[in-house]
């Protein structure tokens, strides 16, 4: 029993610092065995079955329905970024037009979920690349960051996991992606710090350089004006 307490305490600590144990999410090796739907009936009776713990009662109209909804909500939306099935194909051109400045993506919207208590993390990212040939549709970028947002995350490594999509697809380590954001397991919860937001970043190849990286940061900082 003290062993368990300890073990406990050492995984508390973990959520509650918001630590990953690795930059890819961690999946087990049987994580597709059943289908989307038979996710959704599994899922579907386990909150039955925390609701109920909880001491509600299903059978009032309110909240009959919740079970079926919070696990349709689970598979198809907001940890749908766990199928690879779902990954945006990220179609790269020629850079015809020869542009070898730094391109910039930003305010791309952040709706992820902490993996340590499952709340809501709601931010902004920021994405830039240099090309070396290739160029990637505008909205691609704002497709890879929903589809990795979409699942348990840390903070850390959605950076990371955004870079790496993007280096990949690009075939350039010119890539970086700042994030700004907050996470309702501080501000709801724990400390209940509502004003506080995360700031993270990943900076890849050029990026890494101060020059290079200034005038990222400076683009991020630039007001749009229409």
């Amino acid at each position: 029993m003290k062993m368990d307490s300890t073990l406990n305490e050492e995984y508390d600590d973990i959520g509650d610092n918001h630590l990953a144990s690795s930059e890819d999410t961690p999946m087990r090796e049987d994580a597709f065995v059943l289908n989307d739907e038979e996710k959704i009936q599994k899922i579907k009776g386990n909150v039955k079955e925390i609701l109920q713990t909880l001491g509600l009662d299903l059978e009032d109209d309110s909240l009959k329905g919740t079970p079926q909804r919070v696990a349709k909500m689970f598979v198809n939306e907001i940890f749908s970024g766990l199928n690879p099935k779902r990954k945006p194909k990220a179609s790269t051109f020629d850079n015809k037009y020869k542009y070898g400045e730094m391109l910039v993506e930003k305010n791309i919207t952040v709706y992820s979920t902490c993996e340590h208590h499952l709340l809501p993390i709601v931010g902004r990212a920021h994405v830039a690349y240099i090309s070396n040939g290739s160029v990637v549709g505008l909205s691609k970028m704002n497709r890879i960051v929903d589809y990795y947002a979409k699942r348990p995350q840390v903070q850390e490594r959605l950076n990371i996991q955004i870079v790496r999509e993007l280096q990949k697809a690009l075939g350039t380590e010119d890539v970086a992606c700042i994030i700004d954001a907050k996470h309702l397991c501080v501000n709801s919860r724990g400390i209940r710090d509502i004003e506080s937001s995360t700031v993270t970043a990943e900076y890849g190849g050029k990026f890494k350089e101060e020059a290079v990286r200034s005038e990222f940061l400076n683009f991020v900082k630039l007001e749009t004006k229409f």
